[in-house]
């Protein structure tokens, strides 16, 4: 029985939300690699199994969406908490630097076109979010990137005006019964450092480093208060963030598990009923088969 409570790392608004009050470590809740291994896959069964219901039930979505700094495990944490959820169910999407067509919509339309269907869970990684983190970091790409009017990138309150498009866009999710579930995976600076030294050191991870993930690095503290900010100003009761300790993958896997396997579990889902009058013609079709077998 899994000792994490998914609400110890949950932020629903109430209250002031600092950053540098909350740990990027703490004590591990597996206590060898097997241990882990095992918590993990009965997570993964449980999910799995609560997926295939909403799936059956067929009116609630789920969308699931992972901000966090270079090096802190987004891709990992993806890939191994859905390892063995069934592909149908799930999907994902990664936000890359937006494209010429992208940047002729609104700042939500990349995001809005790749939302799930019901039944299923979409996974993000990064979204939205990005537009009040990178953009505010760098708020010179209102006007020289994303073609914002003047007028109204010039304005102070620009990016109070987008935390509440953000609150306003996941209360019409969550009217829709599409569920968002949203974790910031809090890596801190020395352990995000080593993570970028290994992926120069280790040949096989080259491909993931880019010399623009050192630039970004020295933005670090303008980042830390970004995500201070949103969080304080986009979480909400039914869109609450959770805030999970990052510097060690092991635990962060089981601790976003965790928390997705008890969001699932709170909804009110359920595999169709079938009413006697159609179990009764079912089963007539049970000989229809074995004649059909033997033609």
């Amino acid at each position: 029985m899994s000792k994490i409570k998914g609400d110890d790392y949950q932020f629903d608004g109430k209250g002031k939300f600092k950053i540098s009050e909350v740990k990027t470590k703490i004590k591990d809740f597996y206590e060898d690699k097997s241990d882990y291994s095992a918590q993990l896959k009965e997570l993964q069964s449980e999910i799995d199994a609560l997926q295939n219901m909403m799936y059956a039930h067929d009116k609630y979505g789920m969308l699931v969406i992972f901000q966090a700094m270079d090096a802190a495990g987004k891709d990992g944490t993806m890939k191994r908490v859905f390892a063995n959820v069934h592909p149908l169910g799930t999907a994902f999407y990664s936000f890359k630097r937006p494209s010429s067509k992208e940047l002729d919509h609104d700042f939500m339309w990349r995001c809005f076109k790749e939302l799930p269907e019901r039944g299923k869970i979409k996974v993000f990684n990064r979204s939205y979010y990005e537009e009040v983190l990178v953009v505010k970091v760098h708020p010179e790409i209102l006007t020289d990137v994303q073609k914002i009017p003047a007028e109204i990138s010039s304005k102070n309150n620009v990016w109070e005006k987008r935390y509440k498009d953000i609150k306003n866009f996941e209360e019409y999710l969550t009217n829709n019964g599409i569920v968002v579930v949203k974790f910031f995976l809090n890596v801190s600076k020395k352990e995000q450092g080593e993570r970028l030294i290994a992926r120069i050191n280790e040949q096989e991870k080259n491909w993931k480093f880019e010399e623009g993930d050192i630039k970004e690095r020295g933005y670090w503290d303008n980042y830390q208060q970004a995500y201070e900010d949103l969080i304080n100003e986009t979480a909400t009761k039914n869109s609450p963030w959770h805030i999970v300790p990052a510097d060690d993958k092991k635990n962060m896997r089981l601790i976003v598990a965790k928390v997705l396997q008890e969001k699932l579990k709170t909804l009110d889902i359920s595999y169709p009923e079938s009413s006697d009058e159609r179990q009764k013609e079912l089963l007539s079709f049970i000989d229809v088969i074995k004649n059909q077998n033997e033609e």
